[in-house]
C-alpha cells in the first residue's frame, strides 16, 4: 500500500489519478437505452488526489431507499467518477417467473402432486427492503397470476402462511393450459433473515423449508427462491428427495450442476460481465480513458462488451449486465461460473496501464453468489487489468464491520463499494469526504 512520506523528505508521491470531464465527444456504449449517453471522457489529474475525487464504483446493491426504491442520486453522483455496476433487475425477475410458467405448463400433466386442482409454491424472500429481492417476489408473481398491485406496482410483501388463499398481498391465480383452468396459490412465502439479522440467509431457508412442508405437505408442487444459496437450501434439504422442482436465481456453481438432480432452474445474471464491469469502470477512470473504453469501444487488447449482455443508462449513473435462464435445456454451458467473460479476458499491458491499488469489499463473506461466483470473478479480472485489490469480508450485519476497516482511504487509488443496506451510502462516502 501506498504511504505519504514525511515532508521533511520532501518527497511527493502520487496516490492515484482520478477522471475529469472533458472529452470532445462522449460516445454512447453500445446497448445503452435511446435516451442514454455515455459519460464524458476524462483526463488525468496530475498530483496527489483527494479521496473524495476517486473513482468509486457502487455494485451488487444500488444506492437506493429501502422502502420505495428511490434510487439515492447522491451516491450515484458523488463525483464525476461514480458509477453502478448491477444486472438488469427487472429483466432478470421476468424472466424468473416465465422460467417457472414454463416448467408448469411442460409438466401440467404432473406438477399438481396431489390432484387437488392447486398448484401450490413456496417463496423464499431474501430482503425485502432489496430492490432485486423486490424485482424477484414481483416477477414470480407476476408469471403465475398470484399478483396484487397497489398504487401502480406489484405487492412484494411476506406472505406469512397463506393456506386459504385469504392473503392480502397476493391472490390464488388462474392459468389456462392446454384449455383447461387451474388455480395457482402462493402458499407460504418469508423474508430469510437469520438471529443475527443477516438476510439472503440459507441456513435459515434449508430450516424453513421443513416448517412449511409440515404444514403444507404434498400440496406444496414448487419451490421458487430470489437466489440460489437459499434455493439450495431447501433443495438439499427437502425438494431433491421429494423431486419437487426448485428455482433460484444467480446460476452459481452448485445450482447449476443441481439441474441435473432436478433442480428446476436459475437465472445467470451475467456475473462475469459485471465483474468485469467493476472492475473496468475505475481501471478506465484510473487511466483518464473514455469511460467506454474496453466495454463498448474496443480497446487496445481487444476488449469489447457486445450489446445483448449490457447497457448503460446515463440518468442512473449505472451499467446493468443483462440476463439469461439456465434450465435442463442449457445448463452445461454454465457449468464454470468463476470463468471470466471471453471477449473481455485480454491482458492489458503494463506500460499503458500501470497498476493501481482498489479497496474493495464483499458485504458478508458467507454469501454463496459474492463468494464464490463473484469475488473469484473479480480475481481473475484484477490481474488483466493491472489493479491491486484488497478484499474485506463483511459479516452481512453491519456496515460498521467493513467500515472500520477503512481507516486510511489514502492508501488507495480507487474504492469498490458493497453496502449491507442499499439505504447505507454515506456511511461510507463520509470516510472519504474526510
Amino acid at each position: 500500500m501506498k504511504k505519504a512520506l514525511a515532508l521533511a523528505l520532501a518527497l511527493t508521491m502520487v496516490l492515484g489519478l482520478t477522471a475529469c470531464g472533458g472529452g470532445d465527444k462522449p460516445q454512447q456504449p453500445a446497448g445503452s437505452t435511446p435516451a442514454a449517453s455515455t459519460p464524458a471522457s476524462s483526463t488525468p489529474a496530475a498530483g496527489p488526489v483527494a479521496n473524495k475525487d476517486k473513482p468509486l464504483v457502487w455494485f451488487n446493491r444500488q444506492p437506493s431507499n429501502s422502502s420505495t426504491g428511490e434510487l439515492d442520486m447522491t451516491a450515484l453522483s458523488f463525483n464525476k467518477d461514480t458509477y453502478y455496476v448491477g444486472f438488469d433487475a427487472n429483466q432478470g425477475a421476468e424472466l424468473q417467473g416465465q422460467m417457472i410458467l414454463d416448467y408448469i405448463t411442460a409438466n401440467i400433466d404432473t406438477i399438481d402432486r396431489n390432484g387437488d386442482g392447486v398448484i401450490g409454491y413456496v417463496l423464499a424472500i431474501g430482503d425485502i427492503g432489496h430492490n432485486d429481492s423486490i424485482a424477484r417476489t414481483r416477477g414470480v408473481r407476476k408469471a403465475l397470476d398470484t399478483a396484487v398491485e397497489e398504487g401502480g406496482a406489484i405487492k412484494s410483501d411476506a406472505v406469512g402462511i397463506n393456506a386459504d388463499g385469504s392473503a392480502s398481498a397476493v391472490k390464488d391465480g388462474k392459468l389456462t393450459i392446454g384449455g383447461k383452468e387451474y388455480t395457482v396459490r402462493e402458499l407460504a412465502s418469508q423474508e430469510m433473515k437469520n438471529s443475527a439479522g443477516a438476510t439472503w440467509d440459507a441456513a435459515t431457508a434449508g430450516n424453513t423449508i421443513g416448517t412449511w412442508v409440515s404444514t403444507f405437505g404434498d400440496q406444496i408442487d414448487i419451490v421458487a427462491s430470489n437466489n440460489d444459496g437459499m434455493g439450495m437450501a431447501m433443495f438439499n434439504a427437502w425438494s431433491k428427495e421429494n423431486k419437487v422442482p426448485t428455482f433460484g436465481y444467480d446460476a452459481n456453481s452448485d445450482a447449476v450442476a443441481a439441474i441435473a438432480d432436478g433442480y428446476g432452474g436459475t437465472i445467470s445474471q451475467h456475473a462475469d460481465v459485471q465483474a468485469y464491469l467493476t472492475l473496468r469502470v475505475l481501471r478506465n477512470a484510473l487511466d483518464g480513458v473514455d469511460i467506454d473504453t474496453g466495454i463498448g469501444t474496443p480497446d487496445e487488447a481487444g476488449n469489447v462488451l457486445s450489446d445483448d449482455v449490457f447497457k448503460y443508462v446515463d440518468a442512473e449513473r449505472s451499467y446493468y449486465a443483462l440476463n439469461v435462464a439456465v434450465t435442463a435445456g442449457n445448463y452445461t454451458d454454465f457449468t464454470d461460473a468463476t470463468k471470466p467473460y471471453a471477449p473481455v479476458a485480454n491482458q492489458l499491458s503494463q506500460d499503458g496501464h500501470p497498476t493501481k491499488n482498489v479497496w474493495l469489499n464483499i458485504y458478508n463473506a458467507a454469501d454463496n453468489f459474492l463468494s464464490a461466483t463473484y469475488q473469484p470473478l473479480l480475481q481473475n479480472y484484477d490481474d488483466i487489468l493491472n489493479l491491486n485489490v484488497e478484499y474485506i469480508g463483511g459479516d452481512g450485519q453491519t456496515e460498521g464491520n467493513i467500515t472500520n476497516r477503512l481507516s486510511n482511504p489514502s492508501q488507495y487509488d480507487a474504492f469498490a463499494i458493497n453496502m449491507v443496506k442499499t439505504d447505507n451510502s454515506a456511511s461510507y462516502t463520509a470516510l472519504l469526504n474526510q
